[in-house]
């Protein structure tokens, strides 16, 4: 996977800029607030998923426009294929000039793996935020595990309404028969898919964060499921009379979490920032080389602000062992990338890239 030139008009604060990246590491340095991370936004909207930093469409548009354009000419597995995002109220897509009837129908066209300082929420807040990573993650190898996953969702909203009014009308039961088995269909299979996935993702990640750490330290990994050796639906028969006072679906892979261990010790209670911000980057380095075994083709990894942080060593490592994978970082000081290799160099300055 790899992209040959991109195009963007009145998005966010660029007014225009063409950008004809290298195949290897290609580093967007500037100022705060000069649009070097509207670049990678602009990239990853053409996976198919939201931002990773909004949930409206209208924040994409610059100040004073009525409407954004962004053309993407890219390689995927030889092939030559251009897609293209207008954002007006909503954004519409196109592949290869015919249009899309969903922007999510881009997903498995164009794969790509992205860092962001939030992503250290992985390791600092509560188990939704990991359990989004591997949804995202895993949406991106299987598209038809996202369609499992609305289901599993909707059946759940439908299940906590019913619970609520469920005391006062037994009625209802029938109904919660039928979302109960609905909710444990569908979350078998997502558990199937979230624990297959954590086992492909053990066979790179302990050896990225070992890298990482310069061999100092270990990293395990395991998925801790909420209803582990129990059937699901029986389960939920037997939470019925708790659930009704909490008005939740209290069992169920929306419940589950990772485990994150360094040394034998969990990286989320007791890891130090810059512990916790390697797992999350291993974390995302090992994402990566999963898509990449999956799919048999690498996907494009982009770096937001990834460096600044990070002791020299660690810096050596993301600038210059990240290989075979079309690579976009962003940093601000150009001290950063003074030990890079091979690559190339773009200065953003008001959302101008030179």
């Amino acid at each position: 996977m790899r992209v040959e030139t991109l195009k963007i008009k009145n998005f966010r604060n660029i007014e225009e800029a063409k950008i004809v990246p290298c195949e290897e590491m290609n580093v967007f340095c500037g100022e705060n607030a000069q649009g070097k991370t509207n670049i990678l936004e602009n990239i990853w909207l053409f996976t198919g998923a939201k931002s990773f930093r909004t949930s409206k469409d209208s924040e994409f548009l610059k100040f004073g426009t009525q409407k954004a354009t962004t053309v993407m000419e890219f390689l995927s597995e030889g092939i030559k294929k251009t897609a293209k995002i207008e954002i007006e109220e909503k954004r519409k897509a196109f592949l290869n000039e015919k249009p899309l009837k969903s922007v999510s129908l881009l997903a498995g066209n164009f794969n790509a793996i992205v860092f962001s300082p939030s992503d250290l929420k992985l390791l600092n807040d509560g188990p939704q935020i990991r359990r989004k990573f591997m949804d995202t993650a895993i949406g991106q190898l299987y598209p038809s595990y996202i369609e499992i996953l609305k289901k599993y969702q909707r059946a759940v909203i439908q299940r906590n309404k019913i619970i609520k009014d469920y005391k006062y009308d037994s009625t209802l039961s029938v109904m919660l028969d039928v979302f109960e088995k609905e909710i444990s269909e569908n979350g078998k299979k997502i558990v199937e898919f979230r624990k297959k996935y954590i086992e492909i993702l053990n066979l790179f990640l302990p050896s990225l964060y070992s890298g990482l750490s310069l061999g100092k330290e270990t990293l395990e990994t395991e998925y801790i499921c909420s209803f582990e050796g129990e059937d699901l639906e029986k389960k939920l028969l037997e939470q019925r009379k708790e659930d009704m006072f909490s008005g939740k679906t209290s069992v169920g892979p929306h419940r589950d979490d990772i485990n994150f261990k360094i040394n034998g010790i969990s990286a989320r209670n007791f890891g130090s920032q810059g512990q916790k911000r390697s797992v999350a980057l291993s974390l995302k380095l090992a994402e990566a080389e999963v898509l990449k075994k999956e799919s048999g083709e690498s996907p494009v990894f982009l770096l937001d602000d990834v460096l600044s942080e990070l002791d020299p060593g660690r810096q050596n490592f993301i600038l210059n062992h990240i290989k075979g994978m079309q690579t976009f970082l962003t940093c601000c000081d150009p001290s950063n990338y003074k030990d890079l290799k091979a690559g190339k160099i773009f200065t953003v300055e008001n959302g101008r890239v030179i």
